[in-house]
């Protein structure tokens, strides 16, 4: 799952959700004035580390870059990992990392930036966002279509015009994406239809006023259900969409959690919703539940003013042993903001709190956005160099068996994203 921002919730969500801070790292300043310079140097170097590997690193079974790959490294992932870099031109592009966890594929060849993508889990095609177009390509890069696009971006209200957030259905039939509402384009019949449109009021003088939002963010594995962010001018929740009637159900007992933008997840069955948040700020940090049915959100740790200490967690995963997999830190309450704190990788029961277990020694304070092994063995996070890059980061990959060493997988990655 990746973040948006980890000081997204600090300010304008709907701003930042919506443009997606252009697919580039760095969409947030750092909390006290830095050399700016010097993270401007830190994060091209992040990005153009490798975007397209030599030759000699795409070989299964060898690999310079990564020597802890280097052997029978056919089945070190369960399914190809895709994910955003730069390409030699300084565009950020789509990439796919094989199973053997070495071989790298650029996907996509854009004269812009690919603002967001998805993955079809029926054959790897992906669906991206370029230009303000909406286009697809074959999991081989092959036969790109542009299947929707959008009128002239406009730069001072971009949530009437930008299309975002695109989701492909479990069946790879359907692809929900938000263009003045929430769309979903056919496969087989190559139209769109909108099925929910934003509430903008016009305030006049070319000035419109964002009352609600909608773009969606992940299905449920039947496709039965469909969560999406609702968006407003400061802040954002989640609901659940239902394709199959067009019924909105919306959270409810969230006073002061943070459940959105993607920033969760989603159960197998589809029946909850675990999410959780490392910084407390706008909104309180914590870890929550949410009953998919009813929209119900039952709070599992809370971090507030009176709280002492604060418990935080981020990324949580339940797995299919029913224990939670998250991460987690507990510091003394400072009487001020939490921002990144050190968390480590812990497991516990549904509940987040009986049996927690520390899983491993390292602590991992600059992580921008992690991606779990289906069955929780291992967790790929994204390390950022410096701590004032708030996208994306170096591809590392963490085993919940603290015995095993991690391993290093790629030298920037964000948006990471399971393959069939």
């Amino acid at each position: 799952m990746y973040k948006k921002s980890n000081l997204l919730f600090a300010t304008l969500v709907l701003l930042i959700a919506m443009l997606a801070c252009a697919s580039l790292p760095g969409g947030s300043g750092p909390a006290s004035p830095v050399n700016v310079e010097t993270i401007v140097a830190a994060t091209f170097q992040a990005l153009t580390q490798v975007s397209t590997p030599p030759a000699s690193t795409l070989q299964p079974g060898f690999d310079k870059l990564n020597p802890a790959a280097q052997g029978d490294a056919a089945s070190l992932l369960p399914h190809s990992m895709y994910f955003i870099n730069n390409d030699s031109a300084g565009l950020a592009q789509v990439y796919r990392l094989d199973q053997d966890g070495v071989t790298v594929t650029q996907l996509t060849f854009e004269p812009a930036n690919v603002d967001d993508y998805d993955v079809s889990m029926m054959d790897g095609s992906v669906v991206y966002v370029s230009n303000n177009q909406l286009l697809t390509v074959n999991a081989d890069g092959s036969s790109r279509s542009m299947i929707f696009g959008g009128s002239a971006r406009d730069e001072d209200n971009p949530f009437l015009t930008n299309i975002t957030s695109p989701v492909w259905s479990p069946n790879g039939e359907t692809i929900a994406f938000a263009y003045k509402g929430l769309n979903f384009y056919s496969i087989v019949s190559g139209q769109s239809n909108r099925m929910l449109e934003d509430q903008i009021d016009d305030l006049g003088g070319g000035l419109s006023f964002p009352r609600e939002l909608y773009w969606p963010e992940t299905y449920s594995a039947d496709g039965s259900k469909l969560i999406i962010t609702l968006g407003y001018y400061e802040g954002a929740s989640s609901a659940i969409y239902y394709p199959n009637g067009g019924a909105l159900v919306r959270l409810s007992g969230d006073e002061g959690a943070i459940i959105c933008c993607g920033d969760y997840h989603l159960t197998s069955d589809g029946s909850a919703l675990f999410a959780a948040s490392p910084s407390s700020g706008m909104f309180n940090a914590g870890l929550w539940r949410v009953d998919t049915a009813t929209g119900n959100v039952t709070t599992l740790l809370l971090t507030s003013y009176d709280t002492n200490p604060d418990e935080v967690a981020d990324n949580p995963f339940l797995a299919a042993d029913g224990q939670l997999y998250f991460f987690y830190a507990s510091v003394p309450n400072a009487d001020e903001f939490i921002n990144r704190p050190p968390l480590q990788l812990v497991r516990s029961a549904a509940d987040g709190v009986t049996g927690r277990t520390v899983l491993r020694p390292e602590t991992f304070q600059n992580m921008n956005e992690a991606l779990w092994a289906p069955d929780a063995s291992f967790v790929i996070v994204a390390n950022p160099d410096v701590p004032e890059i708030y996208q994306g980061g170096a591809a590392q990959l963490y085993y919940t068996d603290g015995q095993k060493a991690m391993l290093p997988l790629l030298p920037y990655a964000m948006k990471m994203k399971w393959g069939p």
